[in-house]
C-alpha cells in the first residue's frame, strides 16, 4: 500500500534539480529526519517499514540516503 504524502514532510534531498524526500540508497524507503540524520520509519528487528529485512534498517543515514552508523 502506498502511503499518502505527509504535508509536513520536509523535502531535503535534491534530485535532478527537484526537491524530493530523502530515501535509503539500499532499499528505496523514505527516511524520517532526526537530530542525528535520517532513519527508517518504524524499524523492527532489522526490517524496514515494508517488512523487508535490510542491513541498514537500524542505521542512521546521511542526507544522501547512505547509512553512516548502525544502532547497537
Amino acid at each position: 500500500m502506498i502511503q499518502p504524502s505527509d504535508p509536513e514532510l520536509r523535502t531535503i534531498a535534491v534530485r535532478d534539480g527537484q526537491l524530493a524526500p530523502v530515501t535509503c540508497i539500499a532499499c528505496g524507503c523514505r527516511l524520517a529526519p532526526t537530530d542525528d540524520g535520517f532513519v527508517h520509519y518504524n524499524p523492527i528487528a532489522g526490517r524496514d517499514a515494508r517488512g523487508d529485512l535490510v542491513d541498514c534498517a537500524d542505521a542512521v543515514h546521511d542526507a544522501g540516503g547512505r547509512p553512516i552508523a548502525v544502532a547497537v
